[in-house]
């Protein structure tokens, strides 16, 4: 009896002592994701992590540790500092597809390379393919680094917000204003272009017709549509709607983009973390996705399932 009192007792203690021994700690990119399933070497011994990140780390004698992943730089940190963050962040290597995470924008280039980006998005043949509505939903999330990459963090979250969104209105409206413009330049000449195979004539007035019935409602609806937000302006030049009335629907059309944009990405953030404990910068990519198909679902369903008008009968 004495022989199994001892044996359950130094069982006690060392599974007390191999607790003591080791730190949980967790992984992630700069782009807060989750370093899952990963082989680790940290000093020399390999350790994986799992679905989330995590691992358990036998505590170093050393005062630091390096850590290693396949695809990220290395990082050297201090012991303390293993078990006061949440997560340690490693530097994922640069691949093609982190240009199409709005995040990518963000921490390299801050608020100077998205307000260059909403510019060009909205006024430059090129730009079609930047990731606008959830580039500035991000921003929300990211209010507060943005605003201190330029030095003007007030403090308060809802005016830091107001400071990103006016500049950001200021850079659509004059990107609208550029592929607005564009196209009054090259409009006149296109209505003498002979019909070929990706152009017909028919094709300026119908655009014509349909922006004289519906242009301001089209301006503003727009906005929130990936692509057409880049060629709606400098169809709206060719076919030359009326440059006060572009004028103003162009500035209606970005206010409520932007800042719906914006306060929804930073609310319902905060809202998520609140009542949930769930940060939605961990979640980029499914918002990303929702976004997308938020938008370009009215489109698609009007595109493949709307009323086909009847063919003339002779």
């Amino acid at each position: 009896m004495k022989k199994i009192f001892l044996l359950f007792t130094l069982l006690l203690i060392s599974t007390f002592m191999l607790a003591q021994d080791t730190v949980k700690i967790s992984l992630c990119d700069q782009y807060k994701r989750d370093v899952k399933n990963a082989s680790v070497n940290i000093n020399g011994v390999v350790y994986h992590t799992d679905k989330n990140g995590h691992l358990a780390l036998v505590k170093p004698y050393s005062d630091s540790v390096t850590i290693k992943v396949e695809g990220y730089e290395g990082l050297t940190v201090s012991v303390s500092r293993l078990s006061s963050v949440d997560a340690i962040p490693l530097k994922k290597d640069f691949t093609w597809t982190d240009l199409l995470t709005p995040m990518f924008y963000i921490l390299n280039g801050g608020l100077w390379l998205l307000l260059l980006i909403i510019f060009a998005e909205t006024g430059l043949f090129v730009g079609f393919f930047f990731p606008g509505d959830s580039l500035l939903f991000v921003a929300g999330i990211l209010s507060t680094p943005l605003v201190d990459s330029i030095s003007l963090n007030t403090g308060n979250d809802f005016f830091n917000l107001l400071i990103i969104s006016g500049l950001c209105i200021v850079a659509g409206i004059l990107g609208n204003t550029v592929g607005y413009l564009t196209g009054r330049k090259v409009g006149p000449a296109m209505f003498n272009w002979r019909d070929r195979f990706l152009f017909k004539k028919k094709y300026l007035y119908d655009a014509k017709d349909f922006y004289d019935k519906h242009g301001g409602g089209a301006i503003i609806f727009a906005r929130f549509l990936p692509l057409v937000r880049t060629f709606a302006p400098i169809v709206a030049g060719i076919v030359g709607m009326e440059k006060k009335k572009f004028s103003f629907f162009n500035i209606i059309g970005c206010i409520a983009w932007v800042t719906s944009m914006l306060f929804i990405g930073h609310y319902l953030n905060a809202l998520f973390k609140k009542q949930f404990g769930i940060d939605l910068e961990k979640h980029l990519e499914l918002i990303v996705i929702g976004i997308v198909f938020v938008t370009t679902a009215p489109v698609l369903i009007k595109l493949f399932f709307g009323k086909k008008k009847a063919s003339p009968t002779a």
